[in-house]
Formats: C-alpha cells, sequence, structure tokens
C-alpha cells in the first residue's frame, strides 16, 4: 500500500516504515512542523518517499494514518479527498489525555469512519473515545542490542524539555531523587537544568545527543530513572529496557503493565524509588540481573515484528 503519514514522531514512525508499504511523507520547502521530510537522525528505509503538497494530489494513496486534528483538514486541502469517506484512514493518538485525565473528548470521537488507535491500554481507557472505533497497538522497538555496561554510577533519565514541563515529566522530583544517584538527563532542552533545579553539576548531568549516540551514553550509567507523572508510555523506557537496564519508576500511566517486578522497582513512594537507586548503585551484580530480565521482558512485548504484525492485521481491516 502507499501510506499517507506525516513525520510527527520520530522514534515511533522508525518502527512504522519497517513495514511492507510505501509511505509517503509530506515535505515542504521550511520543513516545518507539518512538512518536515525524512528523518535527518534515524535510519529510515528507502520505501519512506517525501511528497510536496502539490505532488500528494496526484498521488495514489491507500490509506492515511493521521496523528493530529488538523492533518483531517490538511489531507483534504492537499490530496482533494476526506480522510474516512474518499479515502481510508486511522488516527493514531500517541498521548494520554491531557486537560483531564477522564473528562478529556477525543478529537474524533464522534465519527464512526475514522478508527482510533491508542498505543496503550491505559490511554483507550482514560480518553473519552465517543463513537469512534478504537483498538490498541502497542509500542515496537528495533532492538538496540543488549548495550548496557553500568560503568558510570550514574541513573539516566531522558526527557525532552524538563523545564518547560515541570511536574507533568517529574521534574521537581529530581532534586531529591539525585541525592539517591547522580544524575545525567539526556534529552532537548536540557541545558541548564542543574541550574533551575538548584544542583550541583556534578549531581545533574546534562546531554542533548543523535540518537546513534544516546543509546549508548544511557547504557553506560548503572539504572535507568523514569520519573514521568503523566504521559504515555515513553519510548525512552522500552529502549532502555531493550539496552539491558535496570528500571526504577514512578508507577503512572502504563508503566506498571510495561516493567515486571523483576525488572526494576515501581511505586509512587519517593522513599522506594531511593531505596532501589541506592541498591543499583551499590550493586552492579544485581543491576545486570535485574537489567537481563527487564531486557528479556522487553523483547518479549515489545518487539518491532509483533508490532509490525498488529500494524498489518488492523491496515487490511481498514483497507478491506
Amino acid at each position: 500500500m502507499n501510506i499517507l503519514i506525516w513525520h510527527v514522531h520520530g522514534s515511533w514512525l522508525t518502527s512504522f516504515v519497517q513495514g511492507p508499504h510505501t509511505y509517503l511523507v509530506p515535505v515542504t520547502p521550511d520543513r516545518g512542523p507539518d512538512g518536515l521530510g525524512r528523518a535527518r537522525t534515524w535510519t529510515w528505509p528507502a520505501s519512506v518517499v517525501e511528497r510536496t503538497p502539490e505532488e500528494l494530489r496526484d498521488s495514489e494513496i491507500d490509506l492515511v494514518a493521521l496523528q493530529r486534528p488538523h492533518e483531517i483538514e490538511l489531507t483534504h486541502a492537499w490530496t482533494g479527498r476526506r480522510p474516512g469517506r474518499d479515502i481510508p484512514a486511522v488516527y493514531v493518538e500517541h498521548n494520554s489525555p491531557h486537560d483531564t485525565p477522564v473528562d478529556t473528548v477525543h478529537p474524533v470521537a464522534g465519527r464512526t469512519d475514522i478508527p482510533l488507535v491508542h498505543v496503550t491500554h491505559f490511554n483507550r481507557l482514560m480518553w473519552d473515545n465517543g463513537r469512534a472505533p478504537t483498538s490498541v497497538v502497542e509500542h515496537g522497538i528495533i532492538d538496540p542490542g543488549q548495550l548496557w555496561t553500568g560503568t558510570e554510577p550514574r541513573a539516566a533519565v531522558v526527557v525532552n524539555e524538563p523545564v518547560r514541563r515541570g511536574r507533568t515529566t517529574g521534574t521537581d522530583l529530581l532534586p531529591h531523587l539525585a541525592r539517591a544517584a547522580p544524575l545525567h538527563v539526556f534529552g532537548m532542552g536540557t541545558e541548564g537544568l542543574a541550574r533551575h533545579l538548584d544542583l550541583p553539576p556534578e549531581l545533574c548531568r546534562t546531554s542533548e545527543l543523535p540518537q546513534n549516540r544516546l543509546h549508548p551514553a544511557m547504557a553506560r550509567c548503572r539504572v535507568y530513572l523514569h520519573p514521568v507523572r503523566w504521559t504515555s508510555l515513553g519510548l525512552s523506557l522500552l529502549e532502555a529496557m531493550f539496552l539491558g537496564m535496570p528500571v526504577v519508576a514512578l508507577g503512572t500511566t502504563e508503566v506498571r503493565e510495561a516493567v515486571p517486578p523483576d525488572a526494576g522497582v515501581v511505586s509512587n513512594r519517593p522513599d522506594v524509588l531511593d531505596d532501589a537507586l541506592r541498591h543499583f548503585l551499590a550493586d552492579a551484580a544485581y543491576a545486570e540481573r535485574t537489567g537481563n530480565r527487564a531486557r528479556a521482558a522487553a523483547r518479549a512485548r515489545y518487539g518491532v515484528q509483533r508490532f509490525l504484525d498488529d500494524w498489518e492485521r488492523l491496515m487490511k481491516e481498514v483497507t478491506r
């Protein structure tokens, strides 16, 4: 099939485009949010093809994979075809509802012609999906390999824009947790984080790295810390498990489903998280054993082939 999909979430899309189809990715001269084109920091196959809005009008398209509300009108404007009516469409919802955990109505809740696909069962439960037919396709991760060495007695944290996102990503918890384990925070917009948190630099390193350097740098840290209060299941958490890292995480959203009890410590009690971090830093062998179990659990549930198979079944049903 020819699938029209915007470049919105690079990590997720990198797995999605590993399938057997041709993926038409819009590109605009400014490469803005509606026209990023092909990724520059991920490796995508040749089956991902850039198309300008003008080229899309004459392109053969079998399915539109929507990810943002305005893409419904954008598809009509650029292709002359209405998603769900003139052309099959699905809406991929990457996020948990933000305005209110239980009363947020999804943008396609009033439609029955665009199936709504959530990335976690928690998200499907919490969104008000209305009349939209819903399903869940859990994340799929391209295995980066078992890279964990744990040579640095630090906790890796991966979060973009931690200052702006604040309590949502648990940024306010970091000063307390840094006393149990020095942090290395990876992600965009992390520069100046230590100063913002009033932490000495040795307790809060920061790095903004391309994807090919991120995983080895994470894997040098002894443990992965996931302090996020409210967001969809982070791909960085699953990637850390694939790397063979033990996990210490808040027990919010989908985390308890993703992290089995023997793969790390999941709790909403700061004292429990503190003790877990200290234990992993003090006992590298324990960290290695736990990380091995985390990797096995992640490979069993979040492998990329299972993800592609699930999507293949869904797309065949939608375009039947």
